[in-house]
């Protein structure tokens, strides 16, 4: 009789050092055959009003900032840091809510004939006159670096309209006066030179309260790495490179525009 023994093989369940230079020499595949109109560029918006984040969210307040594309949430009192890279300032026609595919209908630069509108007294909105409900916003596009805790940047775009266009041309001042010192005499740094602080406040005025941003300078960018990047998204934007669809959920706070 054959007196061999069965030998099992014994499955190790310890798992292998894991190197992160794997991911470096992997980078990029995957995502190399993906275009501009296969990524949606993130807004980052202060949730107010009946916003429909407030009531899918648990821990979302008014007052709060919303990335729509990681459904991230900052506290509006701590802010968030950002590197604006590039502007825009855009005239946007919308049709009435529920009404249209959920995006604008047309979409104006300055300069360009606009169809002719007239302010409503209800809600502040600019109606085409043609009787069709449509409303023209005016909008500052500010492209922004997000600027994470841990050293994370990611692309963003800050929309400023209605009682935030006083906040967007004030912003847009705080960039436009700042000088430097150079071999050459003083001059006006880049707009992706320095890093903003953006936070939240509480607003209001005869018609209503509502929370606004109010920005801060911390300072000029000391990474080389970081500029670079900065610089980069502001040419992509110069370029044409990067396009932004704008949404209705832009305009989901639910609320009257209380100026």
């Amino acid at each position: 009789m054959s007196s061999e023994k069965s030998v099992g093989v014994k499955k190790s369940t310890e798992m292998a050092e894991f190197d992160p230079s794997m991911f470096e020499a992997d980078a990029g595949q995957g995502v190399e055959n993906m275009g501009q109109d296969d990524l949606a560029l993130p807004f980052l918006k202060v949730l107010s009003g009946n916003d429909p984040v407030l009531d899918e969210n648990e821990v979302a307040r008014k007052g709060d900032i919303y990335n729509t594309v990681t459904s991230s949430i900052y506290k509006g009192k701590d802010g968030v840091r950002v590197i604006p890279c590039a502007y825009q300032r855009r005239f946007i026609q919308w049709a009435p809510r529920g009404t249209g595919g959920g995006a604008p209908t047309a979409m104006y630069e300055p300069g360009e004939v606009r169809p002719a509108t007239q302010r409503s007294t209800d809600d502040n909105k600019d109606y085409v006159t043609d009787g069709s409900g449509e409303y023209i916003e005016e909008t500052h596009q500010h492209f922004v670096l997000l600027v994470g805790e841990e050293g994370s940047v990611e692309t963003a775009l800050i929309a400023m309209k209605s009682t935030q266009l006083k906040k967007s041309r004030k912003w847009n001042s705080m960039m436009a006066s700042r000088s430097m010192q150079g071999s050459n005499g003083p001059f006006t740094p880049p707009r992706f030179s320095h890093i903003y602080h953006l936070k939240t406040i509480s607003e209001e005025n005869s018609k209503g309260a509502w929370h606004g941003w109010e920005m801060s300078c911390e300072g000029a960018i000391s990474d080389a790495s970081l500029y670079v990047r900065a610089k980069a998204f502001a040419e992509s934007i110069t370029s044409g490179d990067v396009v932004v669809k704008h949404t209705e959920e832009e305009n989901s706070n639910g609320r009257k525009a209380p100026f």
